[in-house]
């Protein structure tokens, strides 16, 4: 099954081609460029190194969010159009689910993490038993209450991500030795593990797909606060 991937929902931007035995071609940066001018080069240029073509493909797996709102917008968008245009089944799949299957040879629980501002972050726990099984369903946190939840299992817990610096003076602080962190070249959310997951997933209808933002847009928040305020007058 000719499986193309993609994720914008961070900086990462990925996209892979996988084929059921092998991971036929990957493109990986991770740079604060806009995804909206990036993406669609991205993919054409990994058919045209694959020697694909877009009727080649037999499946669209991108990344429906948590992450930035713009950029998990811009992926999904893509994904849609490719897959109702070329009439093939669509997978959407949890990035951070994506970002926990680089965990998968560590033993024990894996937080995928993303920064959410104001010491907020999102996040979910995972565990691979033979594969990669949801434990704690995708939340928006804060970083102090997530940790002192986590400290209630009193296990290991691999915190995966770009964003961990930024919150491990906190998970360390709760956590103590049960926070252990991975290696940089883990925090990237791998393309190929996305195609992977969504390869065994359900599809569903590309229309019904939606981005799974967890909490409302900033802008959108503070719209809707507003429009309750001067109704409350």
């Amino acid at each position: 099954m000719k499986t193309l991937a993609i994720d914008t929902s961070t900086d990462t931007l990925g996209v892979a081609l996988v084929d059921e035995d092998k991971v036929i071609g990957e493109i990986i940066t991770n740079v604060k460029k806009n995804h909206s001018v990036r993406a669609m080069p991205a993919v054409e240029t990994l058919l045209k190194d694959c020697g694909m073509k877009p009727k080649d493909l037999e499946r669209i797996v991108v990344a429906k969010g948590p992450g930035s709102y713009t950029g998990v917008r811009i992926g999904v968008t893509i994904a849609k159009t490719l897959s109702w245009s070329l009439n093939i089944p669509l997978v959407g799949v949890s990035s951070l689910e994506v970002l926990a299957a680089n965990g998968r040879f560590f033993d024990g629980y894996i937080s995928p993490l993303f920064d959410a501002r104001r010491q907020q972050v999102y996040t979910g726990l995972y565990k691979y038993e033979d594969k990669l099984v949801e434990v704690n369903a995708d939340v928006n946190i804060l970083n102090e209450a997530w940790a002192t939840q986590l400290k209630e299992l009193d296990q290991k817990i691999l915190f995966v991500g770009n964003d961990v610096p930024l919150h491990r003076e906190v998970l360390t602080h709760i956590l103590g030795e049960k926070a252990c962190f991975s290696e940089i070249v883990t925090h990237n959310p791998r393309p190929s593990e996305l195609a992977l997951i969504g390869m065994n997933k359900q599809p569903e209808e590309a229309h019904s797909l939606v981005p799974n933002y967890i909490r409302l847009a900033e802008a959108e928040a503070n719209w809707l606060a507003s429009q309750n305020k001067m109704s409350e007058r």
